[in-house]
């Protein structure tokens, strides 16, 4: 339970870390050491990280990075709740359009893997491309402030005997979101803040209630915002790929039914098919070549290895030998035991303990030990392909 008068935000304090050298920027006497950029969302999470650290003393900013073009998209409320959080608290608030580099990057990267016959992973690459970098490049650039906070749920720590910063889980097991963010550089984590890192969701919660933040009991996000937007996945594609009917077939070519188009398809998708057969079915291949979903049942779903690329290593740098690791291949799954086999072209080969369901191309390995992120990259479409891009 969390009590105002008796918390411990050194619980908090020590998910931050240390930036290496101090700065020497000052405005109105406050050195830019203590001043930090909150990224705000809107969201509970975001609002309660800026919460913590201006009650700690820090100079907080809020800002929000406007993602979504047209009227009336998710981002809307958002800035509205992030503005008003900024007004509760007493903090400036900026908006930063970032509509046209979210469109290239991850609209245009999305809609490009869907009809290439992958499920690409979206949130990661936003957090690479989209948030904390440019957040960053602006809170430096235009701010004179070289502190970054999110309200993500994952710790950080500064290993001096190999000089790199360690991503960590976060305590909150059930909230972790180290998986969306094993793409980040080593410059963004050596100024980047995790206030919620040791603390569970409720403890966030009963914060934000303290403080009488207005996002206190907002419901969380249960989706993409580019699904919440537009209303389903489907609906999102439709928008910019056409329908292209073609069949769904057993692993022999058998026709067993049809399909609009392998866009709506996914590797290990069960619900949706509309095939009538005498045992559960599962996809377990897009061929984007002769347009065909490719179904079989949960064993043909099994995968003893696959290829990764696009690697970034983050706790280590890249290991010259094979490397026993645990990997997490989604977002909501067990990370399982795996031996990684470095590339001559920097690419990686997993090779699971036991084989795995639904691999899936273009959404991400993460490696881990233990709690610690090593690093991670995208799954290829064959193992044996290693040069493929997505």
């Amino acid at each position: 339970m969390f009590h105002p008068s008796i918390f411990d935000y050194s619980t908090v304090k020590s998910a931050m870390l240390p930036i290496p050298s101090p700065f020497s920027i000052a405005t109105n006497g406050v050195t830019s050491s203590s001043r930090v950029v909150v990224g705000l969302s809107g969201g509970v999470d975001s609002s309660a990280a800026a919460a913590i650290l201006h009650h700690q003393g820090y100079e907080v900013i809020g800002v929000t990075l406007w993602l979504m073009k047209g009227k009336g998209q998710c981002c809307s409320e958002g800035m509205i709740d992030a503005a008003a959080i900024c007004e509760e608290l007493g903090i400036i608030h900026h908006i930063v359009d970032m509509r046209d580099v979210f469109q290239t990057e991850i609209i245009d990267y999305l809609v490009s893997g869907y009809g290439s016959g992958v499920t690409p992973l979206p949130c990661s690459q936003c957090n690479k491309t989209v948030k904390f970098m440019p957040m960053l490049q602006y809170a430096q650039s235009e701010l004179g402030c070289h502190r970054i906070a999110t309200g993500h749920y994952a710790r950080i720590q500064f290993d001096p005997s190999c000089g790199r910063y360690q991503l960590l889980r976060a305590v909150d097991s059930h909230k972790d979101q180290s998986y969306f963010l094993y793409d980040l550089s080593q410059d963004v984590l050596a100024h980047v803040l995790f206030p919620l890192g040791e603390l569970t969701k409720s403890v966030t919660r009963e914060i934000a209630t303290h403080y009488n933040l207005r996002t206190a009991n907002k419901p969380e996000s249960q989706d993409l915002c580019l699904v919440e937007s537009s209303g389903s996945m489907r609906s999102f594609l439709d928008q910019y790929l056409a329908p292209k009917p073609g069949t769904i077939v057993d692993e022999q070519g058998k026709i067993l039914g049809h399909h609009e188009g392998i866009q709506y398809y996914t590797i290990g998708q069960r619900k949706g098919l509309g095939i009538a057969h005498h045992e559960p079915l599962y996809v377990t291949r897009l061929d984007v070549g002769r347009n065909q979903v490719v179904v079989g049942p949960r064993s043909s779903g099994q995968s003893q290895e696959c290829g990764v690329h696009r690697v970034n290593w983050l706790s280590i740098p890249l290991p010259d030998n094979p490397l026993s690791t645990q990997v997490q291949v989604r977002y909501r799954a067990p990370a399982v035991p795996a031996t990684l086999i470095p590339q001559n072209d920097g690419n990686v080969r997993l090779i699971f303990d036991e084989p795995q369901f639904g691999v899936t191309p273009g959404q991400a390995a993460v490696f881990y030990q233990d709690d610690r992120v090593l690093g991670g990259g995208i799954i290829l479409n064959e193992p044996d392909n290693l040069s493929l891009k997505l």
